[in-house]
């Protein structure tokens, strides 16, 4: 194999392809590339880079990363081990970031809880459980990224802070990214999305305890397309079923990806929608052209958007009562407040308690979580005030 300038091959010269990548800058510890940057910045297309991360004293790993241009800017692939392998393939951005040791000096971490493979990707959740929790109620968070990008990862910054005052466990998912970008055969689509959502559910509900988590007291958030997710779960658990989404005329039934052995279907729904207590979307999709079925299904219509729709599918409250806490930036270039407020009529109409926060200057994802500047400011500015009056919400519903 050819990893040097150039290779001979008879009389034609080939030249290897390589890349830049940029070591960035880091603060409160050290990390290392091993083979070490060529002097042009340029490694071989395909080489194999190890990073390896070493916290100052005081301070401990965020996360080992690589970054690279996408659909939302610079995208970030991160590790939350101190070794972390990047194949070089395009351009990118090699670090690590730390953090304080008192940022989660209360609480211990799991990562990468499997709980369902139903394609090429494992689907995973991480776990922050308050040290010596027993029987705390539970939130789980879903990330967003357009159903298409990003991992549980760029939701730990507020998971940690949900966690500070030792009132909850917090758990944050992943599912399966829209049509086929895992690398599947066949499109996935939004029904395949929320069955995962509702499969990672029934897994942490089945395991909540061994985490101090009380399975009973569930609320769920999620910014984003996971502000879409956590009030499609929390309006639409009675959608849990067999019947398939849209295989029969007027059925859109959605079957979670983890089903416990020791439960049958309607078990699992019913036992759900008992434990779903209420909801906290922020700057989330609850109907209109945002949404999008990812099925090439030729008999996909508007039926089978509404069916994916929060804004359609809103219980009454006398029938079950699921209280919801809104966010939204006022500089959100991608949410309306239009969009929101059909949404909380909505919910007021059907008597659900709702409560919706404007944040004042405020733009789209401050909940986001990345290792870059900007986004941790960001988060500093917004999101810890706001995940703070995210937590009195949900300590309203879930002590009484």
């Amino acid at each position: 194999m050819c990893l040097s300038v150039a290779c001979l091959t008879g009389n034609v010269r080939i030249l290897a392809q390589s890349f830049n990548v940029t070591v960035d800058k880091t603060a409160n510890g050290t990390f290392t590339v091993d083979p070490v940057l060529p002097s042009d910045g340029k490694y071989p297309s395909g080489t194999v880079v190890t990073v390896t991360a070493k916290p100052d004293k005081g301070y401990v790993l965020d996360a080992v990363y690589y970054s690279e241009k996408g659909r939302w800017g610079q995208m970030y692939f991160e590790s939350m081990k101190r070794t972390f392998k990047v194949v070089i393939d395009k351009e990118k951005h090699i670090g690590a970031s730390f953090i304080a040791e008192s940022a989660v000096a209360h609480i211990n971490v799991i990562q990468d809880v499997i709980y369902a493979k139903p394609g090429v990707k494992p689907l995973k959740y991480d776990v922050y459980s308050p040290k010596g929790a027993k029987n705390l109620p539970c939130i789980i968070i879903i990330h967003g990224g357009g159903w298409t990008t990003n991992t549980e990862d760029i939701m730990r910054g507020l998971a940690r802070e949900l966690t500070r005052d030792g009132k909850f466990v917090v758990f944050s998912i992943d599912y399966r990214w829209a049509g086929k970008l895992d690398g599947d055969a066949t499109n996935n689509t939004m029904a395949d999305i929320v069955g995962d959502v509702f499969g990672a559910i029934a897994h942490i509900m089945e395991h909540a305890a061994e985490y101090g988590g009380d399975p009973s007291r569930i609320g769920l958030t999620g910014d984003s397309a996971g502000g879409h997710l956590s009030a499609l779960a929390a309006t639409m658990t009675n959608k849990i079923g067999t019947g398939g989404f849209g295989k029969t005329s007027g059925v859109f039934e959605f079957l979670p990806s983890y089903i416990p052995k020791n439960k049958s279907v309607p078990e699992l729904r019913t036992e759900m929608m008992a434990s779903i207590k209420a909801a906290a979307p922020s700057y989330g999709v609850f109907g209109g052209n945002l949404l999008n079925n990812y099925s090439d299904d030729p008999s996909a219509n508007d039926t089978w958007k509404d069916a994916i729709a929060p804004l359609s599918n809103i219980p009454d409250a006398s029938e079950r009562s699921v209280p919801q806490y809104l966010l939204r930036g006022t500089n959100d270039p991608i949410i309306k407040d239009e969009a929101v407020k059909t949404y909380v009529d909505a919910l007021v109409k059907a008597g659900q308690r709702t409560e919706y926060v404007q944040v004042g200057g405020a733009s789209h994802a401050f909940f986001d979580w990345k290792p870059d500047e900007n986004t941790r400011a960001t988060f500093a500015k917004y999101g810890v005030y706001y995940a703070a009056e995210m937590k009195a919400f949900f300590s309203s519903v879930m002590y009484k």
